[in-house]
């Protein structure tokens, strides 16, 4: 897929503020700080498209970015995030459903996890609730260039071994912003969720 043009579109917190064009949408969540922004701005090849912030959990909002006036990538509010209250958390836990879940121009769901780690409970529930929308899944494990590259096989296998990744609709990619390692791929899955 080549990129000819991305912008900022809306930020939405409830349905009735969503784009009303129809295009396909293609949802990322991941943990606060996990590289949600950076991922997006490597994909678009944007600087600042989505803004990355030494601050985790600074995005409150379902923000949409459209790109090449065919579809949006919709950037989903970190989870996990302690300095976040309670109830926000409820607040954004329920924003995220609600557009999950009656959102008919979703096409695909990108999750991110950190690679340095395992995937961590919050990971793990984000991953089992997307088995239960039974949308196309891309797993991607995110700060490739921060581990050794003799470390990939644990890092797949830490994954293996907390997500049951044996479903025809679930992809796993390793993914750099910095390396640029796996962006071809990413762009070549959403591309084909888009044109389904």
């Amino acid at each position: 897929m080549i990129i000819k043009s991305s912008s900022y579109a809306v930020s939405a917190v409830r349905e009735d503020q969503y784009p009303k064009d129809n295009l396909p949408e293609i949802a990322l969540a991941g943990r606060s700080n996990v590289g949600k922004s950076s991922l997006i701005n490597t994909l678009l090849k944007r600087k600042n498209l989505a803004r990355t912030s030494s601050q985790p959990g600074k995005t409150q909002t379902l923000n949409f970015c459209k790109v090449n006036e065919k579809f949006y990538l919709v950037d989903v509010p970190g989870y996990g995030y302690a300095k976040v209250s309670q109830k926000k958390r409820q607040e954004f836990g329920e924003m995220i459903q609600d557009y999950l879940e009656t959102r008919p121009n979703l096409k695909g769901l990108i999750i991110l996890v950190d690679s340095r780690h395992e995937p961590t409970k919050d990971d793990i529930a984000m991953y089992d609730y997307a088995q239960y929308l039974n949308i196309p899944i891309l797993v991607v494990c995110t700060k490739m260039d921060k581990i050794k590259k003799s470390q990939t096989n644990k890092v797949m296998s830490g994954l293996k071994k907390k997500l049951n990744l044996n479903y025809d609709h679930v992809t796993v990619l390793t993914f750099s912003s910095v390396t640029k390692l796996h962006v071809t791929e990413l762009s070549n899955w959403i591309e084909k969720r888009i044109n389904e």
